[in-house]
């Protein structure tokens, strides 16, 4: 990129034109770019922190819709990104240049992501603010970096895993702050209030998340945390009830199924799954083959990556392959 025009510096401690501070008195990571400044704004810039550029036109609706989201986006990554707006009808000469080492710009908007003076990667068309958070957040992955949001949500978890579920419903609520179509912080902040004993809270919670996230695996393992806790509240209300029919019958996988519910209810998920495990053991298709189904939901309100559920998943497999 060193030959491309605009490299004309900025006078020494300048800020771009249109970038007033923001809130917290951080510079507002949002500006103007011009031909004259293309190289300083965002090749240089990009040495530090990846620079996200709107190729756009006063003519281009899809333009209009995609800029407040973009600046959106950006502003919320707390300075970790930058955007530089670029009309490519009041910069000919550069949008020519760029056309000619190969940035698609006969169809706008586009967004390139530079990073260390190289185009990192790009898109086109307008953009939803979920789909423009995911590229600038894999953007600001491979530059070695991670929005704020995504900083929140690993806290918030580490909180969980150390018991701490009331700090991490704090930090999920952070989130949901920051980004209100967050699938992992209203997840999150379900099971947080599932651990705090808050089930109304939990089920409100997920009532509130957002349609459009509806269907996220996140969302949906929640769910079945929330309706597992339900099923196994009862069936530990019964335990030693179902405790006494295994010991007079061994084979009644009904009480089996009961008490795998009353022991993941009570945390116990290892044990949970080998009352499931032993009901697939000896009799597979029992109720429909329910044990494993059983088990599928186990896994989903656990989370796919749980060491239970890894550990249980690879007993499972042994046994429908051995």
């Amino acid at each position: 990129m060193d030959y491309i025009i605009g490299q004309t510096p900025r006078p020494a401690g300048s800020a771009p034109a249109g970038s007033p501070p923001i809130a917290g008195g951080r510079p507002d990571p949002v500006m103007e770019g011009t031909q004259n400044t293309f190289m300083h704004d965002v090749v240089d810039a990009s040495r530090d922190m990846p620079v996200l550029v709107d190729f756009w036109a006063t003519w281009c609706k899809p333009c209009m819709q995609l800029t407040p989201v973009l600046e959106k986006v950006v502003r919320a990554a707390g300075g970790r990104v930058r955007l530089v707006k670029v009309d490519v009808d009041a910069n000919r000469a550069l949008a020519q240049q760029l056309t000619q080492i190969g940035l698609p710009l006969q169809s706008i908007p586009l967004v390139a992501a530079f990073w260390q003076g190289q185009i990192l990667d790009l898109f086109q068309g307008a953009k939803s603010e979920s789909e423009v958070r995911r590229f600038v957040e894999n953007v600001l992955k491979s530059a070695g970096g991670a929005l704020p949001a995504a900083d929140l949500v690993d806290a918030a978890r580490k909180e969980m895993e150390e018991g701490r579920a009331e700090a991490a419903a704090s930090l999920f609520s952070q989130v949901l702050e920051i980004e209100p179509e967050n699938p992992a912080a209203w997840g999150g902040l379900a099971r947080a209030l599932i651990e705090m004993g808050d089930e109304e809270g939990a089920e409100t919670a997920l009532n509130d998340a957002p349609e459009s996230i509806a269907n996220h695996a996140e969302i949906t393992g929640a769910k079945a945390a929330l309706e597992l806790k339900h099923e196994g509240r009862k069936a530990a209300e019964e335990a030693e009830e179902i405790r006494a029919r295994i010991t007079a019958n061994p084979k009644d996988y009904a009480a089996r199924f009961e008490l795998a519910a009353a022991l993941n209810a009570a945390g116990r998920r290892a044990e949970a799954a080998d009352e499931l495990l032993t009901i697939m053991k000896e009799d597979r298709q029992w109720n429909d083959d329910g044990a494993r189904k059983q088990l599928i939901r186990l896994f989903e309100a656990w989370g796919q990556t749980d060491p239970d559920t890894v550990a249980a998943r690879r007993r499972m497999s042994s046994l429908l392959f051995s």
